[in-house]
């Protein structure tokens, strides 16, 4: 997919309400699996139900599709043929049957723990079906074994019809969060206000909805080639200034007498207002797919961050009376630098 893709109002809507709009699917997919078990009279019909439901309800992005259908079709054979092999030895040997099922069963919690435990979660099961079989029903266990492969093909395709695109939910939530973390900055840096907000519990929010993001950044890399390193830099400058904004907030309400000062440094003031500024071309480009305002108001932060840094080296001038005032114009630095590398990233993000 295109990552500079423009986001409609249709897909805003939709996006918002991804997990209805999964759960529609599944519905859906499970209604006509069932009418076509009725209808071909598949034997031991439950199974390919069961197995459409086991395998396609975790997965809803387009990222995950491609690599979890080779998942459950690896994993859905191997389990069969355990589970075949151990009704054969069951004749001759029952301890021998258990043996064999226990070394299947330690396979699959072993690749459980591993890279690919998708995979071994449908190795146990399709042997757990299997040999669940009455005592030498070959029949009844190939056909169990069937409708597992079975049920998970029409998984593969369901999911395959129209998938969701981890990489717009990624744009749509990252847009939200930048559009809060404004609203907070301007909350407690407010000139307006005469005592210091309560912003606590909503930051932490805040910090725990963006780390919450770290499960689209696989399937957001592989559906735009894009590097995962880029969203994981990403994740990693959000987290950043929301800590970077709580320290600016104690600054700014550190006393009362830096308080006034700042209240009336146009430097100070100017730089609060290109930050907002600069957060809201962030979310319009992440919505829009249209990076070139993030690099104007890169250019804009780059003159802040240097009257910044005259600020802070200005130790004799009479406008710096507090320790505070520093405190806070180096972490209005720092934050400043922030933005510009999270404008940086976000342009090799949208970058087609």
């Amino acid at each position: 997919m295109r990552p500079d893709k423009s986001l409609t109002a249709f897909d805003l809507r939709l996006y918002r309400h991804y997990r209805v709009i999964h759960g529609v699917r599944v519905a859906f997919a499970f209604v006509l699996t069932f009418l076509l078990v009725r209808l071909v009279e598949v034997p031991e019909g439950s199974w390919p139900l069961i197995t459409l439901v086991v395998v396609m309800g975790p997965i809803s992005f387009l990222g995950n599709v491609v690599p979890r259908a080779f998942d459950r079709i690896g994993g859905t054979i191997l389990g069969a043929a355990l589970g075949l092999i151990a009704l054969k030895l069951e004749p001759w040997s029952l301890p021998l049957m258990l043996a064999w099922c226990a070394i299947g069963i330690f396979l699959c919690g072993y690749l459980a723990l591993g890279k690919k435990p998708y995979r071994a979660l449908l190795i146990g099961i399709t042997l757990s079906v299997v040999v669940s079989a009455p005592p030498g029903q070959i029949g009844t266990a190939l056909w169990r074994a069937g409708d597992v492969v079975f049920g998970s093909l029409l998984a593969m395709l369901f999911t395959s019809v129209w998938p969701q695109r981890a990489f717009i939910l990624w744009r749509i939530h990252i847009a939200d969060f930048i559009l809060r973390f404004s609203r907070l900055q301007q909350a407690g840096l407010s000139p307006n206000l005469v005592s210091r907000p309560r912003l606590e519990a909503p930051l932490q929010q805040l910090l725990g909805d963006v780390v919450g993001l770290r499960k689209l950044i696989v399937p957001a890399s592989k559906e735009t080639h894009t590097q995962k390193a880029i969203f994981e830099a990403i994740q990693t400058v959000s987290r950043n200034i929301v800590a970077t904004l709580e320290l600016q907030i104690n600054a700014w309400w550190a006393s009362r007498a830096s308080h006034f000062v700042m209240l009336n440094s146009h430097t100070l003031l100017d730089t609060q207002h290109m930050t907002t500024r600069t957060l809201e071309a962030l979310a319009q480009a992440l919505l829009d797919g249209n990076p070139q305002p993030v690099k104007r108001n890169g250019e804009a932060l780059a003159e802040i961050a240097g009257e910044l840094r005259q600020l802070v080296q200005e130790r004799s001038t009479g406008q710096v009376e507090t320790a505070h005032i520093y405190g806070y114009a180096w972490i209005s630095l720092e934050l400043v630098r922030q933005l510009e590398l999270l404008s940086q990233l976000m342009v090799r993000a949208l970058r087609k």
